[in-house]
């Protein structure tokens, strides 16, 4: 029996299946951070500062909030708020609509919650691009986020981009795009006067609002009453930028639970630990791809 076949047996046998989603999903998507789709949206900055990617552009110490924004706002737009650039997270949907799935994940581009899954079975560890917080947290604002679709839209309006009725980017031909919004629409919290930022962890000032309890709440009591049931779990896309999230935890469930399974699917970074080998499926080879196989 060839790996994919195998997997397909599990998957069908399993009582549950609890997915572990990294950025290699996304990337399998086509929500690329470097190469054309950086080049379409950055070329102004990458002439002006040489990076190559979204995520050096992240971190840059611009010198305005205006400038700041104007990256952000952009990139928020893209990897948020407009269409997926390809059918992998619906079929992956489509994989485990019927079984009973929880979604533990490090990507923050709410790509699941747009492609159907149900939002009472994700658990998005390090926040949401959809979200902003407050950049200095106190007592008041330490567990509150911001929704910020309408602000976003207009930043991105201010610089003269258009959007097109289906979310999509667009950039006219006959107007300059501008690297700044304007001041006026750097935002503030409502509830202490700081400066917002991004929702995302990056330091100890991460807001986990919340929602964020309540999600790893209902992980953990999934995990509680699936513990003696034939469990798949399904890591996807996993590098190695934060494995004590989701690989070693996986790795660890596999090897402590009687009837559970590990898989995972990875181009280039797919193993096991050989202590679970035996309870083990590691696909090597392109994650989009081997989703379809498995449908």
């Amino acid at each position: 029996m060839n790996k994919i076949d195998a997997l397909k047996k599990v998957l069908k046998e399993a009582d549950a299946v609890v997915i572990g989603a990294g950025a290699g999903l996304s990337t399998s998507a086509g929500l690329t951070y470097s190469g054309s789709r950086f080049k379409q949206y950055f070329w102004d900055f990458e002439e002006k500062y040489g990076y190559h990617d979204m995520y050096s552009l992240g971190f840059y110490p611009y010198d305005s909030m205006e400038e700041f924004w104007g990256f952000w706002c952009r990139s928020i737009w893209i990897n948020r708020y407009a269409p997926i650039p390809s059918s992998v997270y619906q079929n992956l949907f489509d994989l485990v609509k019927d079984k009973d799935y929880f979604v533990l994940t490090t990507n923050v581009d709410h790509c699941f919650q747009k492609s159907g899954f149900d939002k009472h079975r994700l658990f998005y560890t390090q926040g949401d691009y959809g979200l902003f917080q407050s950049s200095k947290p106190n007592e008041i604002t330490r567990t509150k986020t911001y929704d910020n679709y309408e602000i976003i839209k207009k930043m991105i309006l201010a610089e003269s981009f258009e959007i097109s009725e289906n979310g999509e980017l667009i950039i006219p031909e006959n107007k300059k795009i501008q690297m700044k919004i304007p001041s006026e629409l750097v935002p503030t919290c409502p509830d202490d006067g700081a400066l917002m930022t991004t929702n995302l962890r990056c330091d100890d000032t991460f807001v986990q609002d919340d929602g964020w309890y309540q999600a790893n709440d209902r992980y953990a009591d999934f995990l509680r009453r699936h513990r003696h049931l034939k469990t798949l779990f399904l890591e996807i896309g996993v590098g190695n930028n934060t494995p004590g999230i989701i690989k070693y935890r996986f790795w660890q469930m596999t090897y402590e639970w009687p009837d559970g399974t590990y898989a995972c699917l990875n181009l280039g970074q797919a193993g096991a630990p050989r202590e679970i080998h035996a309870k083990s499926i590691c696909i090597n080879d392109d994650i989009g791809k081997v989703i379809k196989e498995l449908l």
